[in-house]
């Protein structure tokens, strides 16, 4: 029993912790809601998944919808929307790997990075946009 204050106190020094599953699963829910809601063009429900750093560069759901149909639209509209790999980031955050084929049938690789906001949510922070070698241009 005495080593129980002992673990409580390392695990309490030990600062921001990696995500756990259930916290890859939970920031893949968040991304899955902006999907669903860029499907639907509800641009509300989408800008609230973003992390306050960009609703600060968009401060507005128009505006940050605007900006997705223009800037990134194999996210805005595609044909598929497929989860790959999640890896740990410092200091706890995530990102996750996203396959997305395009409306146009093109394969696209969409990394979101997410970190938990100060109401202890998953908010995702960017999206990084590539695209598969041999598509076309």
């Amino acid at each position: 029993m005495r080593a129980w204050p002992a673990l409580l106190l390392v695990l309490g020094l030990a600062g921001p912790v990696a995500a756990d599953e259930a916290g890859r699963a939970a920031a893949r829910a968040v991304i899955a809601k902006q999907e669903q809601a860029l499907g639907r063009d509800d641009a509300q429900t989408a800008y609230e998944q973003a992390a306050p750093g960009i609703r600060e560069l968009f401060p507005n759901a128009d505006l940050f919808i605007s900006m997705v149909r223009n800037q990134y639209r194999p996210v805005y509209r595609h044909r598929s929307f497929v989860f790959g790999e999640a890896r740990d980031t410092d200091p706890a955050g995530v990102v996750q790997s996203v396959a997305i084929q395009d409306e146009y049938g093109d394969d696209w690789t969409a990394e979101y990075s997410l970190a938990r906001d100060a109401d202890g949510q998953w908010r995702i922070t960017g999206c990084r946009l590539t695209k598969a070698p041999g598509t076309r241009a």
